[in-house]
């Protein structure tokens, strides 16, 4: 086996980093290379044709992954996948992995036991925590051990209404080690998003915190946490987690106690339930603005070797490495975060505003904590630069190795403006999968270069394709992104969706037995990925496909726009693009501003991209894990319910967008 190589000249413009010899040959990536090849499966020397065999020979590729990550359980069997080309939810018995293996998901990011740090909680107020890996196993003992004696065993579910503190960490691990189901809300949750959710679950236990602090505010949670808890009648204990004050006044909460109260500190083991590998672990939902949120379950092993793949080959995490993600606990990119205790790695939780401490909350955290993987959305980034903030300039970054960015799609200029603001020898990991399979189609690699506006590669065992209508594979054209073979991260199933038909509608509507995950998408010829927008979103004036990317990555580029959103509206029997566009304080959108847009997206894009209309607003709805919610807009502009308006963070703000006297000509 030879290091790994870039294949990039160096006259590729749109070239901005490729990993140095050592960080090729010290990557774990290629450590995982040469350990399939002492086991005779191939040689390999580049990324390109390690995922050909990932996506070639499966069973071999992740039978050797589980050796490889040292997954700990009671039995792993001799059989890797059974039904290895059939999705969940078809005519005949779906796909299956390790379907003889026992195991427990949170023993294995429970392995480490040392007094190295685990979790570091920051709260946007300054308060400052951390407790050891041997504190967190101990405090996961106590509270498994309470959770075991109000009756919580495999199946049954617990529920978190929680702030990413380290008490929502150690309660998940403890709900996961007996075998029950954990979900979580996060606190800016109005009491019908909450409902919505957990409404349809039944947890028996609920851990709910007394508030949050956000934006400089301090944020009471205990009034909607005695409406949440007195809606949902299968509970048999609140378990109130102090936040804001010391002894929060939990009196108004039926069958209410206060955590350290609750825990039992006599228990110093965890006794791991030994489950299959398929066994439910969490349930996430669907964004539930165009209807009740979906229940998406998802498995245990499934979950966790998928995690672990991603981090350890795609993030090359170690435990020399401090890993932060900026995420709420209604996101899944906190469930993505906190399984990085399994390769050992101390975890940074940060809870409140990311634009604290005049927009240096996160940076300096990246100073004080040595973060050396900085995971945030893509909106932050473009925020950052929007703001004229040099991450450089303001604090250490000798640590960081690599920024991580999701949520929407990263734009061009925001690439280059890591590397000029924050440093040039980093890898850029633009990432894209969603909740649907907790994890990534598409993502990064440290032994790949990174090229302006693209992510960098397919997941490992993801065999990702950009299909046309008819079904056939693009190159170089827009399409939608597929995935033509099963993988572990699927959910296993929808909750209360007893036929699959729920899950057969969300994936396979498109095409038969092939995953169609709704993003609109192309396939570049250095083998990178354009992620355009969602399919849903796309736009289609004249019968052209336009994904909404396009647009915002030139509108967004003014300086007087802060931020916008692209819809279409049904008009004369076609469909018409408008924009909605937050200007800079200040700024008015008169007829110039609207000329220099018009011709900035003319310019850089065709003429079928230029909007019908610009129209301004004073604020963007988007969904409480920060996305913007086209679909939401599209119907207001059209005089159509909004559903589920709880599921926003700023629902008041669609107002904007009804009867707008400017779309009637």
């Amino acid at each position: 086996m030879v290091v790994p190589t870039d294949t990039s000249t160096a006259n590729d413009s749109g070239l901005l980093w490729q990993p140095s010899a050592d960080r090729l040959a010290q990557s774990r990536i290629y450590d995982f290379m040469g350990f399939l090849e002492t086991r005779g499966l191939g040689d390999f020397d580049d990324y390109r044709s390690l995922h050909q065999f990932s996506v070639t020979q499966r069973e071999s590729f992740w039978s050797a992954f589980w050796d490889y990550a040292n997954i700990i359980a009671a039995h792993k069997g001799t059989v890797v996948v059974e039904n290895p080309d059939t999705f969940p939810c078809q005519s005949v018995p779906g796909v299956r992995w390790f379907p003889e293996a026992r195991m427990n998901f949170a023993e294995n990011l429970l392995r480490y036991r040392d007094d190295r740090p685990a979790l570091i909680s920051r709260l946007e107020n300054g308060q400052r925590r951390v407790v050891t890996f041997k504190q967190l196993y101990n405090n996961v003992a106590a509270l498994a051990a309470s959770l075991r004696s109000q009756g919580v065993g495999p199946g049954d579910r617990v529920a978190g209404f929680m702030p990413n503190i380290i008490e929502t960490v150690e309660a998940m691990l403890a709900t996961t080690s007996l075998g029950a189901i954990w979900s979580s809300c996060s606190p800016d949750f109005g009491i019908n998003g909450v409902l919505d959710r957990f409404g349809q679950i039944q947890p028996k236990v609920l851990v709910g915190a007394d508030g949050y602090f956000y934006n400089g505010k301090v944020c009471d949670s205990l009034e909607r946490l005695a409406a949440i808890s007195g809606a949902i009648d299968s509970l048999v204990r609140v378990v109130v987690v102090p936040v804001i004050s010391e002894q929060p006044d939990c009196s108004g909460i039926s069958n209410a106690v206060q955590w350290q109260d609750f825990l039992d500190t006599s228990a110093t083991e965890v006794q791991f339930a030994q489950l299959p590998f398929d066994h439910p672990l969490f349930i996430m939902y669907s964004s539930g603005t165009t209807g009740m949120p979906k229940c998406i379950v998802h498995g245990a092993g499934g979950t966790l070797i998928q995690h672990l793949k991603e981090h350890q080959l795609h993030v090359d995490l170690s435990r020399d490495d401090v890993l932060f993600y900026f995420t709420t606990c209604g996101w899944m990119m906190w469930n993505w975060l906190v399984s990085g205790l399994a390769s050992g790695s101390p975890l940074v939780l940060y809870d409140g505003s990311p634009f604290a401490e005049e927009g240096l909350s996160l940076l300096k955290a990246i100073e004080a904590e040595r973060i050396s993987i900085f995971g945030v959305g893509a909106k932050y980034l473009a925020a950052l630069e929007k703001a004229g903030i040099v991450p450089n300039d303001e604090v250490d970054l000798a640590s960081l190795k690599t920024i991580l960015s999701t949520g929407s799609p990263l734009s061009h200029e925001s690439f280059r403006y890591v590397y000029k603001g924050f440093k040039a020898d980093i890898c850029l990991s633009s990432i894209s999968g969603g909740t649907d399979i907790l994890s990534c189609f598409v993502g990064g690699s440290p032994i790949l270069p990174v090229h302006v506006g693209e992510i960098q590669a397919p997941g490992l065992g993801m065999a990702v394709e950009i299909w046309g209508d008819a079904g056939e594979a693009l190159l170089e054209e827009k399409g939608e992104l597929v995935c033509t073979q099963p993988f572990p991260s699927m959910p296993i199933g929808f909750w209360n969706d007893t036929d699959g038909d729920q899950y057969r509608q969300a994936y396979f509507g498109s095409w038969p037995n092939i995953w169609a995950h709704g993003d609109y998408g192309e396939l570049t010829s250095a083998g990178g990925y354009i992620i355009h927008g969602r399919s849903d979103a796309v736009l289609n004036p004249g019968g052209v496909r336009i994904g909404t990317a396009e647009i915002y990555r030139q509108v967004e580029r003014l300086e007087e726009v802060q931020e916008s959103i692209v819809v279409g509206q049904e008009w004369a029997n076609d469909v018409r693009v408008i924009l909605f566009v937050v200007l800079t304080p200040g700024v008015t959108l008169n007829e110039d501003l609207r000329s220099r847009i018009s011709k900035a997206i003319r310019e850089n894009t065709t003429p079928r991209h230029v909007p019908a209309k610009i129209l301004e607003v004073s604020d963007i709805p988007r969904t409480l894990s920060g996305k913007i919610v086209e679909l939401a807009v599209r119907n207001a502009i059209h005089d159509r319910p909004v559903k589920n308006t709880d599921a926003l963070a700023n629902p008041e703000a669609l107002d904007a967008f009804r009867d707008r006297e400017e779309l009637l000509t």
